[in-house]
Order: C-alpha cells, then sequence, then structure tokens
C-alpha cells in the first residue's frame, strides 16, 4: 500500500487528476485547515467560511480534473488564491444585493465623487497584505524592523529617520533595501502574496 504522506502536492495533484481520490483526501486533509483559516481571518462569519471553503475545493477539483492546474511547487499559494478570488466574489455579490437606484430622479446625488470608496475587494486585498507585511516586520532584524516602523507606521522621511536614529541617509535607506529584500524572501518562503492588484 502506497504512503500518500510522503508524495509531494505535485505528485499527489498528478496522481489524483489520473483518477485516484485518495491522492487529493490526502491533499484535503494536508491543507484544510490552512485553507479554512485563511478564509476565516478575512470574512469572520462561520457560515460564509464554510460555504467559500466548499466552493474552493471544489474549484480545485475542477481545475485539476480539466487539466487546467499548472503545476509551480506552490499548491498551498494556488488554493488559497482561489479562496481569496471566492471572497472577492462573495463580497462582490453581496454588494450588487445591497444598492440601490436613483433612477427616478433628475439628479444622481449618489452618483458624486465625495461619495466614493474604494470597493469591497480593494480593501479585503489590502487589509490582507497589511496584515502579512506586519507579521513579516516581525521576523526582521532590529534595526531593519525600526526603519520599516518610522517609515511607514510615523510616516517619517528618510531625513527625518536618519536624524532619529542617529544614522546617516544612505544607512537608513539601505537598511530599508535590505528589509524589503528579506520580507519578500521570508513571504517566498512561507507561499504569502504580497501583491496588491
Amino acid at each position: 500500500m502506497k504512503n500518500y504522506k510522503i508524495l509531494t502536492d505535485e505528485e499527489l495533484v498528478r496522481l489524483y487528476a489520473d483518477g485516484n481520490n485518495t491522492a487529493f483526501e490526502t491533499l484535503l486533509s494536508r491543507y484544510k485547515s490552512r485553507v479554512y483559516s485563511y478564509i476565516y481571518f478575512i470574512v469572520r462569519n462561520r457560515d460564509i467560511c464554510e460555504d467559500v471553503f466548499q466552493e474552493t475545493f471544489i474549484k480545485a477539483i475542477t481545475t485539476i480534473k480539466q487539466g487546467r492546474y499548472v503545476e509551480n511547487g506552490k499548491f498551498l499559494a494556488w488554493i488559497n488564491r482561489i479562496a481569496h478570488n471566492l471572497i472577492i466574489d462573495h463580497f462582490r455579490r453581496s454588494q450588487n444585493e445591497n444598492t440601490s437606484s436613483s433612477d427616478s430622479s433628475d439628479f444622481d446625488m449618489l452618483n458624486t465623487m465625495l461619495l466614493a470608496d474604494r470597493c469591497v475587494e480593494d480593501d479585503l486585498v489590502r487589509e490582507q497584505v497589511m496584515t502579512d507585511v506586519a507579521r513579516l516586520v516581525d521576523y526582521l532584524p532590529n534595526n531593519q524592523q525600526q526603519i520599516i516602523r518610522l517609515r511607514y507606521y510615523e510616516d517619517l522621511s528618510f531625513k527625518e529617520i536618519a536624524e532619529k536614529t542617529g544614522v546617516s541617509i544612505n544607512t537608513a535607506l539601505g537598511r530599508m533595501r535590505y528589509a524589503v529584500i528579506n520580507m519578500r524572501r521570508i513571504a517566498q518562503e512561507n507561499d504569502i502574496l504580497l501583491e496588491l492588484n
């Protein structure tokens, strides 16, 4: 009997594409808690989370069965992206259900830039990325953490950062550069997507 737990994600996907259901069950048990947690972290509602979670794996199954899964060694990132897109779809639908029409009026008082908002999905993506960035900062060396916090949380210029920390502007810029490089590396190693679409 084959030990599926020692197989890579890609091997399991290939086996499932060839009709081996145990391979997908192994993938599901490997990632279900992480995918569920990711969805719940964003939607904060058990019922919505359950729906999105089920839709995510149905979509994954369909994509694999249709031969459209592209191997890149990052199954978790791929399935989280599916979940993320379904969350956005959910919020788009609920946003459309809660809109009102002013067609009968000569003046569209709601159609003004003063009332314009970023759409819900933009806020969700931004919130998730900022949460991930905040977690990544904690893994940086102290001098890089300090530069990131002063620049982005206190909104200081590099000149002000240099004065406050007692280093040259070039040193402050260098630390920022290394901080960004390190954060990208940590994100890549942990399949964290830091993209604002």
